[in-house]
Formats: structure tokens, C-alpha cells, sequence
């Protein structure tokens, strides 16, 4: 009996260093290969209040995907996209269901993810195929799971203690190369139309290839050496390593970052910036784990917007927010920003969602939703997780149960309240970041409105 096999790629848009597709490689006789176009979910519409992706975030994904299936290509492979116009017939789990019986498919492989609704396809497909010999991997991470000092429902409650017990693991960085597929069963037939490669319309293209030319132009810089420096900067490809976009796809794995940081480092010397790389991908994977740990608790207490926030003015507001005409000028420059590029860096993130939770009042939610529609680097554990965490709700839950079992002497939630004045005096305090994205009457307006907040 032939073994068949389906890959379904989720988080891990790559050929290079995809140890999972490696192990499948060697598994099976013949290897069906899919991806399921992202879509925004009808829980994130309604808290976005957008119904489709941004283009940029779009003409990225769609540029991530046509540039897997024609590395694939180059390995004898084709790749079936599950389009959001077949989702109108079919439900995801139905097609791929259609898939595994029609072509006896014996063997399943994907990434464990921590997205509770990537993980809940997962589930309902391996619950309605039993028999399937199921390979999952946490293989978009540093660690593997059984890699950790803890139990995942003992993770650390914060970053730092999080980072003090990992920081120190030896990560297994061996490059895997995959030269080699096994061919698509003869009998299957394209489904669907594979999405056509978008044209660069930015800075930021994606796909595996794009992602490593990058990587590689990164660090064959000295930009490494004064990361920490630049990182807080609003703008300026070089100021930070701008790897996301990548690494939330998967188009570039964060082993493969952390490869070429040892690297340089070996050949320039290390010091406190280079470590900062790393200690920013620490962040990202104590999101992850983090993710995983939640579940859906991760998008809040309910899954319905709040009464008190779906108000006339409530709405007006965040129409504002989103739009960057809130009268907060740093503000307005990284909303503008992110509709025209897709992209904000950190420090406008932050300062970003300050001023929708505190400054406007608004349920955090919907401005995790709205990154979730528009960010080309959105990754759920992260963009959701710092969301939280800005809004002091990450341990909510855990808070809550923790206050009444040991009464009023228990810590209650931080939230994050950043001051927009001081903060732009620190790191915008030419305004050169606000009057590029401002219309010159509007940054004018913003340095008199600056003066008397």
C-alpha cells in the first residue's frame, strides 16, 4: 500500500529549514501539498469593522504563497490553494476532508501552531480521520515543546522569568536542506487556482526568497552592531531588522535568524545589540507559548464587543483611530503609516494601542482586530498577546481567579499607559517622523497642538 501524504502549510511558507517537510519528504510515496488562503475570521471583522484584508497585507500573503508554489515547483511539486471563493461551497475542514478521501491519504503533516482556530482545524480533521498517521511540529519557534523547562501550564507569568529559564538552552541550529519531493499523486487535479505573485508595490515583498535576500542583506551590514541603538526609531528600513513580515508567515524561520546572528557575531563580535536580536525573538517565542497557553482566552473574556463600546461616538472614534485624524499627531503619523505600508514599527504599536485603550476609551480588542486586518507581519500569539498586554488583560484570567482565592493583597493587572507628549519628545522630537506622514497644514497644526497638551 502506497503511502500518501498531505502537507498542510500554515505558518511555515518555506522550503529552507522546514524540518517537518523534510520528515515528510522521507515518509511518504507520493506528497500532496496545500495551503488555505487567510482569510479574516468573522470574529475579527466585526471587532475591525473591515471586511476584508488591507492590500498591502493581501498583495503579501498572495506574494508569500505564489512564491512557495513556484519553490515547489522547482522540487517536481505543485501546490492546491484552498481560495476564500471555494469557502462559499465548502467549509476549510470539507475540502481537505474531499482531499484525504479522494486520493487515500495516509499520512498528515502540519504545524502544531498556537492559533486556536489553526489548531481547531487541525483537531476537527484529525477527529474526523482517525486513521491518519498525524506529524504536527512546533517547527516555526527556537524551542520544541518537550525543549522547555516547564510545563506549558506552568509557563512564566511575565517575559522576564520566561527568558531567565530559556535563555541559556542550546538551540539546534543545523541548516536542513531539502533537494528532493516526492511527487503529487497523478490523479490529482488542480481544485483551485493558485493566486498570482503580486507586484512589489513596497519595501516589503514576500515569500521565502524575498525573506532570505533580506536576512542576508541584513546582516552583511553593520546594522546588527546598533540594533539596540535604532530599534525604537519610527522609520528606517536599517533601524530595526524588520524580519517580521517574514518570520510571521514563515517564509524565514526564526533558527535560521538565529544562525546568521551566531554567524555574525563570530565574524564582528557580539555586544549588547546583537543580543538584543535575540532578546526580541525571545519575545516572540514567549508570545507563542503564550498563545498556546490561552486558547481562546487570548481574544478576551466573551466574544462579543462590549455595549458600552459600540456606541455612536465610540464608533466615531475608532473610525478616527484607524484612519490617523485623532488630533494626537504621533499617533496619526503610525496610523497613516500602516494603511499605506502595512507595516508600524514597535514603538508606534505601542503607542498606537496606549491611545485607543486609554486616551479614547476604547475595548482594546477592536484595535487588535484592526492590526490583525491590516499588518503584514501579523502574527496571532504576537499582535493579540501585546494587545493584551498592553491593556493589562494578558493574565486577566488567572488574575482574577488569583484575587479571589487570596483577597485583596493579590496584584491585580498592570495596564500600560504611555504618555504620548514625552514619548514623542524622546523619540520623534524634530517631528521629522510626524511631517513626513502628516500633510504639511496638518503638521503644522500638530506643533501647536503638541505645545499646549
Amino acid at each position: 500500500m502506497k503511502k500518501i501524504g498531505l502537507y498542510l502549510f500554515t505558518n511555515d511558507l518555506r522550503i529552507n529549514d522546514n524540518l517537518l517537510l523534510h520528515h515528510a519528504a522521507q515518509s511518504v510515496d507520493k506528497l500532496i501539498c496545500v495551503v488555505v488562503e487567510p482569510t479574516l475570521s468573522q470574529f475579527s471583522s466585526d471587532f475591525a469593522q473591515e471586511h476584508e484584508y488591507g492590500s498591502r497585507r493581501r498583495d503579501f500573503v498572495s506574494q508569500s504563497i505564489a512564491n512557495l508554489a513556484a519553490n515547489l515547483e522547482g522540487l517536481g511539486q505543485k501546490l492546491i490553494l484552498v481560495s476564500q471563493k471555494r469557502l462559499e461551497l465548502n467549509t476549510t475542514t470539507q475540502t481537505l476532508s474531499h482531499i484525504i478521501v479522494s486520493q487515500n491519504v495516509t499520512h498528515f503533516f502540519a504545524s502544531a501552531h498556537c492559533g486556536y482556530d489553526e489548531k481547531s482545524l487541525t483537531n476537527e480533521l484529525l477527529n474526523k480521520h482517525p486513521n491518519l498517521i498525524s506529524s504536527l511540529s512546533h517547527h516555526s519557534t527556537l524551542f520544541e515543546q518537550d525543549e522547555l523547562p516547564f510545563e506549558l501550564s506552568k509557563l512564566p507569568r511575565s517575559f522576564t522569568k520566561f527568558r531567565m529559564q530559556v535563555e541559556h538552552i542550546d538551540i539546534d541550529i543545523p541548516e536542513t536542506n531539502i533537494s528532493h519531493l516526492p511527487p503529487a499523486p497523478a490523479s490529482l487535479q488542480d481544485e483551485c487556482e493558485l493566486l498570482t505573485e503580486s507586484p512589489q508595490t513596497s519595501v516589503y515583498m514576500g515569500g521565502e526568497t524575498a525573506g532570505l535576500t533580506h536576512l542576508k542583506h541584513y546582516f552583511s551590514q553593520s546594522y546588527p552592531s546598533s540594533y539596540k541603538l535604532t530599534r525604537n526609531a519610527f522609520d528606517g528600513i536599517e533601524n530595526s531588522t524588520k524580519f517580521s513580515p517574514w518570520l510571521a508567515l514563515g517564509c524565514v524561520s526564526p533558527k535560521t535568524i538565529y544562525r546568521h546572528l551566531k554567524e555574525f557575531e563570530a565574524q564582528h563580535g557580539a555586544n549588547d545589540s546583537t543580543y538584543w536580536i535575540y532578546f526580541e525573538l525571545l519575545w516572540r517565542e514567549y508570545f507563542y507559548w503564550k498563545g498556546l497557553s490561552l486558547g481562546s482566552s487570548l481574544f478576551g473574556a466573551n466574544n462579543e464587543p462590549d455595549n458600552q463600546h459600540t456606541s455612536t461616538t465610540s464608533n466615531l472614534c475608532f473610525a478616527k483611530w484607524k484612519s490617523g485624524n485623532t488630533n494626537y499627531p504621533i499617533v496619526d503619523a503610525c496610523m497613516r503609516q500602516l494603511n499605506a505600508t502595512g507595516y508600524m514599527s514597535n514603538r508606534g504599536r505601542q503607542l498606537a494601542a496606549s491611545c485607543l485603550i486609554y486616551e479614547l476609551g476604547i475595548d482594546w480588542r477592536h484595535g487588535a482586530a484592526y492590526f490583525e486586518s491590516q499588518l503584514i507581519d501579523y502574527d496571532v500569539a504576537s499582535n493579540w498577546g501585546n494587545w493584551a498586554y498592553i491593556a493589562g488583560a494578558l493574565n486577566s484570567q488567572a488574575n482574577s481567579q488569583a484575587y479571589k482565592q487570596g483577597g485583596a493583597n493579590q496584584t491585580q493587572p498592570k495596564s500600560r499607559h504611555f504618555d504620548l507628549v514625552k514619548q514623542t519628545e524622546m523619540y520623534d522630537p524634530e517631528h521629522t517622523f510626524i511631517n513626513k506622514w502628516l500633510r504639511e497644514d496638518e503638521a503644522s497644526t500638530s506643533s501647536r497642538y503638541l505645545d499646549v497638551i
